[in-house]
This record gives C-alpha cells, sequence and structure tokens, in this order.
C-alpha cells in the first residue's frame, strides 16, 4: 500500500510555494457536480461535445484552462454555472468575470464557443460582483487534495460565514496544479494561487487583515504574470503590506540569458492615489536551494526544482496618472 503523500513530503523538506502559479489568460469554470475521473472532463456528466472542445483547445496550447466546480448545491439546482475568467489588459488587478446561468451542461459547449467569438448578448449575463475562491477537492486526481482540500474546503465555507462576508463564494475544483501544496486554491477575480493553507492564514487573505508575512508560507503566486516576476511580486507585497492587493500591475520580461538562469523582469505598478511606479530585478536560479522532489503521490520518478532568486531590486517613481475605476 502506497503511503507517501506529495504534500506532506513538500512541507518535511520545506519547499517553498512561491511561483508555482500558472499563467493562462483565460478560465472557463462549469458548474458540474463531483464525482469527476482522474481527467475530470471524462466525468460522467460531461458531454462529449464539451470534452471534444476542452481537447481541441489543449491541443492547440492555447492559454486557456477549463475546470470543473461544484459547491454543495450543485447536484440539487436546476440549472449549471458557467464562469469565464480573462485576463485584463495594461496595468490591471487581474481578470474580468463573465457569469451565465445555463439551463444545463449540455449547452455549455455551443455557448463557450459563441462566447469566445463574441456573439453573447449583453443581458445574458450576470452582472453581480463576487470573489470566488476555488479550492481543489479533485480527490481522484491525487489523493493530497482529497486529504486536504476537502476538510479545508468544509471549514472554509464556515470561515466566511462566521466574517459575514457578502459576494464571497467557494468552490470545490477539478485539478489546477500543485497538488503538492494541499490544500491549494485559487482566489478570483485577481487569479492569485496560494496553497499550504490552514483557516488563520485564509482568514487573513480573505479579509487582508493580519501579519503580512503569512504569505511566505501560503503564497504562490499571482496568475497573470510569468514566475519570475511572481517571485519578484511577492517581495512587493511583504514591503507595501496588504495595501499591494489595491494596485493596479502589469509585468514583462525585459531580458532572459539563453540557458534562462538569470532575468531582468520589470513590474509597472500604480498606487490608488494614482502615483505609478517602475520596478526593475534581476533574478537568478539559485542551484543552492534545489531540492529533489515527487511532484504528485503517484509521481514514478523526482525531479529537481530549482527556483529564482531576487538578487537585485530598483524601483523608480514615474508620474501621477488617472485611474479608472
Amino acid at each position: 500500500m502506497n503511503t507517501f503523500f506529495c504534500s506532506d513530503y513538500s512541507r518535511q523538506i520545506g519547499e517553498n510555494v512561491i511561483g508555482t502559479a500558472t499563467h493562462y489568460e483565460t478560465y472557463i469554470l462549469v458548474e458540474c457536480p463531483p464525482p469527476w475521473t482522474t481527467e475530470a472532463f471524462n466525468s460522467k456528466w460531461v458531454p462529449k461535445d464539451l470534452r471534444i472542445l476542452v481537447e481541441e483547445v489543449k491541443h492547440a496550447k492555447l492559454p486557456m484552462r477549463f475546470l470543473l466546480i461544484a459547491n454543495d448545491q450543485s447536484h440539487k439546482v436546476e440549472q449549471t454555472t458557467l464562469l469565464i475568467y480573462q485576463k485584463q489588459k495594461g496595468l490591471n488587478q487581474g481578470y474580468q468575470k463573465h457569469e451565465f446561468q445555463l439551463t444545463n451542461i449540455q449547452q455549455v459547449a455551443g455557448f463557450v464557443k459563441r462566447f469566445l467569438w463574441g456573439s453573447i448578448p449583453e443581458y445574458e449575463r450576470e452582472r453581480s460582483i463576487t470573489r470566488d475562491i476555488l479550492v481543489c477537492t479533485h480527490g481522484s486526481h491525487d489523493k493530497c487534495c482529497a486529504r486536504y482540500g476537502n476538510p479545508f474546503y468544509f471549514y472554509a465555507q464556515n470561515t466566511i460565514a462566521h466574517l459575514d462576508l457578502e459576494n464571497v463564494r467557494i468552490w470545490k475544483s477539478s485539478h489546477f496544479g500543485g497538488h503538492r501544496f494541499a490544500p491549494t486554491m485559487i482566489d478570483l477575480p485577481e487569479g492569485r494561487y496560494y496553497g499550504e493553507l490552514e483557516q488563520e492564514s485564509f482568514k487573513s487573505i480573505l479579509t487582508r487583515t493580519g501579519d503580512i508575512n503569512c504569505l511566505n508560507q501560503v503564497y504562490r503566486g499571482w496568475g497573470i504574470l510569468p514566475i519570475p516576476l511572481q517571485i519578484l511580486e511577492k517581495e512587493l507585497i511583504l514591503h507595501y503590506g496588504w495595501d499591494w492587493f489595491n494596485y493596479k500591475v502589469t509585468g514583462k520580461i525585459l531580458e532572459q540569458s539563453l540557458d534562462n538562469n538569470t532575468v531582468l523582469a520589470e513590474l509597472t505598478f500604480a498606487k490608488t492615489t494614482g502615483a505609478l511606479y517602475t520596478c526593475q530585478a534581476k533574478l537568478i536560479k539559485d542551484e543552492s536551494k534545489a531540492l529533489e522532489i515527487k511532484s504528485s503521490c503517484n509521481a514514478k520518478q523526482s525531479a529537481v526544482v530549482v527556483n529564482y532568486t531576487v538578487a537585485s531590486i530598483w524601483l523608480e517613481a514615474q508620474k501621477v496618472v488617472t485611474l479608472s475605476a
């Protein structure tokens, strides 16, 4: 009997979770009651045309991620929630939500195609502003997500209710990477990833209060940014505190060595006052912190993980800009 749990092992060896958020332009979240099979879109409630669409997107290597989501009412309701989150251009705070209530999951594939072609009328969109928390509970994909994701989801519902937070929804989600950091979650519309969570750090993330240094243990990175920029962004969070989450940000890689060992990265951000700053940093892969890990409970072989570290950083004030809402 295999008693290896990748999440336990990652914690034991002290793996740093930063720089492990996956980078997508679009998330397509489809409500579908569990149980889900190992490959979620092979589950029995998923229609064939949706399965084919997911395969086509994967084959074309489009920067889109399809996920199944569910809550405790999903098997009872007479409709299917479809959430499409799209990355915004320029200075931004994450993704823009488009929400639709469809009659059933059979309608999803055709509807998504029409949406991507830009032919969905405005009146079909739900206008509510929500914060959608996705917790991976996909135990058939990796047992750590059942062992740690399910209890976290259960207690997180109580945490949200106790804090009396309006417009915060929590969903069980199919696999979105990083199960060795279970329990792991995505916070949308921002698109920030977290792992190794417990209720205290979750409460801080929800309310943006408490010790900002808790993010050293749980912050996987911001999904709108490539990995080196995720590491730079965390340094700026620790410097500016929870205020940073109200800033609008954009970033790019300026230079990269051929072996990818050295990166020159740039983040531009606008404070709520309208003051604009540019931060540049040199990041290097730190071989001294290389770790040999198994990325999942079922992994046959270990892999060596080497992450970037900020070697130097400099900040320059630009100008005052007028920020639109």
